[in-house]
């Protein structure tokens, strides 16, 4: 079965499901909301029941927006020796080195 046909066969879900992912929903009027996961899909208050789509999956990053302190360059990565060594070899452990 071609991803095409796959998806044309796939229903969204529709108000009262329980919610399978955490991310922001759009129903067929339009209107968007976030939902959490096990949350219930509400209905809209105009038309009842509707399907709602996924938009945008909300995930947690576990950052605040700093780069990782390990990405940043040290004041000692000026020695070149350093950076021919293969990083699991202790220092002084060259391939010249007997």
């Amino acid at each position: 079965m071609s991803e095409q046909e796959h998806q044309h066969n796939e229903m969204d879900p529709m108000s009262g499901e329980h919610v399978e992912v955490s991310g922001v929903y759009k129903n067929e009027l339009g209107r968007v909301e976030k939902l959490e996961r096990g949350a219930v899909f509400p209905a809209d208050p105009q038309a009842g029941t509707t399907e709602w789509e996924l938009v945008e999956l909300d995930f947690d990053n576990h950052h605040e927006g700093r780069t990782d302190p390990r990405l940043i360059s040290k004041d000692d990565d000026n020695d070149p020796e350093a950076h021919m060594q293969h990083p699991r070899r202790h220092k002084g452990s060259n391939k010249t080195d007997f």
